[in-house]
């Protein structure tokens, strides 16, 4: 069979391999998740599978996605089922168990990156921000290849200049601190605007700027917010922003 795992001598699939798994399902754009993508060649090889098999693997998470329109597939493993559960259960906790369990399985294979500025930690004991730091780069990876590493509203596509911007502020709802759901990819001057209200997101999808600054003459501004006015953002290919988040900033904190 080429090399294949043999469905009779197959390994099963550990819970930690399967969170190395579940990472890379997130921070990776759905078209390429096939067996020839270099990346899953890699990680397949670090954690002894065929290409093949983390491939399955991939698509079989997928198929869990209610985001996606993928099909279910009949051999989804309760492991998997119970993961994805777990994620939308307590998103803070499950981003920081993916991340650990990639440094401890592959401690020299995956690059660590800085979380945004805006993700504060406030309000965390010392001792576990270092821990909340670390999931929070998983779930800032996991929003940016959600939206093609674009903004959603300008199309800038600078990693650097994108922020996973939060649609609840921080301290509101800790359940949904890391909900991708409760995040857009914004620039990060329109992070700002979207974080003190000047802007906000109506239920089409369509940015409102907030009428206190309609009349600003000023040339940067107007190029930057007012020429996007009701212009639909661009949605991302997974975890669509949740509306009552939208609406809670609409009513709450979009100046008016």
């Amino acid at each position: 069979m080429n090399g294949e795992e043999k469905t009779s001598t197959r390994r099963p699939w550990t819970r930690l391999e399967t969170l190395v798994a579940f990472e890379f399902y997130l921070v990776t754009p759905f078209g390429k998740f096939h067996r020839s993508n270099p990346e899953v060649i890699k990680l397949a090889e670090k954690l002894e599978r065929t290409p093949s098999a983390l491939a399955m693997k991939l698509c079989n998470l997928a198929s869990l996605d209610t985001s996606l329109a993928a099909t279910g597939l009949v051999n989804v493993s309760q492991l998997d089922k119970s993961l994805w559960q777990e994620m939308e259960s307590d998103w803070e906790s499950f981003f920081e168990e993916i991340k650990s369990a990639s440094m401890s399985l592959l401690p020299d294979s995956l690059p660590l990156e800085s979380a945004d500025s805006n993700m504060s930690c406030e309000g965390l004991e010392r001792a576990v921000m270092s821990q909340a730091r670390v999931g929070q780069m998983v779930f800032r990876r996991a929003v940016l290849t959600a939206y093609d590493q674009k903004c959603c509203i300008s199309g800038l596509d600078i990693p650097l200049l994108l922020r996973a911007s939060h649609i609840l502020p921080w301290a509101k709802d800790k359940a949904n601190r890391l909900n991708p759901m409760n995040r857009l990819c914004l620039s990060s001057i329109h992070d700002q605007a979207f974080d003190k209200g000047i802007i906000t997101i109506s239920e089409d999808w369509r940015l409102r700027v907030s009428p206190l600054y309609k009349d600003v003459k000023q040339g940067f501004f107007r190029s930057t917010f007012l020429e996007f006015e009701g212009i639909r953002i661009t949605l991302p290919k997974r975890f669509i922003p949740n509306q009552e988040f939208l609406t809670f900033h609409r009513d709450n904190i979009f100046q008016r």
